[in-house]
């Protein structure tokens, strides 16, 4: 019994080190919280009906005017954007990839995000791919950046994470952008981590009316130039 005590003792001790020895890092969980909230507050507000009152909480959180903020938050949000890449930039020069050992969940996102909304894709990606390789973020989250990564180069996309949406003759046209293995991109995106199918997830994107339809590349090439 003393020595089943012992062990118990001795492995709790190590344990308690090892988070000692790794502390979240609280004053950098909170800077990324704020940035978390500016890169997305502009962005719900576009999917979201938000009152008056939300919008005013909203700016004061932000320090800006209400009656500007309410009808240029877009613009805001677009200038904003470079803001908070220059910032992650900094924290990232100076800590690594701010991972969920670094700052826990949901902080680990944040960097992730603001790359993804950002034209540094290329330059971080290999970056987001160890990071979800070493399970510092999830790695639906690389598989989202490889997406658009792919998509943004004119290629097909692996999981199917990036729709697409152009006007074709005054009409708007929604879709998955092309999948390079489409009979096989359930069996992929449940691999990588996704909960849903990809009908599933395309009527998340664009609303329970839309069927999910099979694109190549040249057709959806060819709806752009039309």
């Amino acid at each position: 019994m003393k020595k089943i005590l012992a062990i118990i003792f001795v492995s709790i001790f190590a344990l308690s080190c090892k988070q000692d020895k790794n502390p979240i890092n609280l004053e950098l969980k909170k800077e990324l919280s704020e940035i978390f909230y500016k890169d997305q507050i502009y962005r719900t507000m576009q999917d979201s009906a938000f009152s008056p009152k939300d919008i005013e909480l909203v700016a004061k959180r932000l320090k800006v005017n209400p009656t500007y903020f309410k009808n240029n938050y877009i613009s805001w949000g677009m200038q904003q954007d470079p803001k908070n890449m220059e910032e992650i930039e900094k924290i990232i020069s100076k800590y690594g990839y701010p991972g969920k050992t670094l700052v826990g969940e949901p902080e680990n996102k944040t960097a992730f995000f603001v790359i993804q909304h950002s034209s540094k894709i290329p330059k971080y990606l290999p970056l987001i791919k160890k990071e979800a390789e070493n399970g510092e973020i999830n790695f639906t989250l690389y598989a989202m950046m490889q997406d658009r990564y792919l998509m943004q180069k004119g290629e097909e996309q692996i999981y199917g994470t990036q729709g697409y949406g152009f006007l074709r003759k005054d009409k708007s046209v929604d879709l998955i952008w092309p999948i390079k293995n489409p009979e096989k991109v359930n069996e992929l995106r449940k691999k990588a981590g996704f909960k849903q199918t990809i009908e599933e997830y395309a009527k998340d994107l664009y609303g329970k009316d839309f069927q999910y339809k099979v694109y190549t590349l040249e057709e959806a090439k060819q709806l752009q130039a039309q």
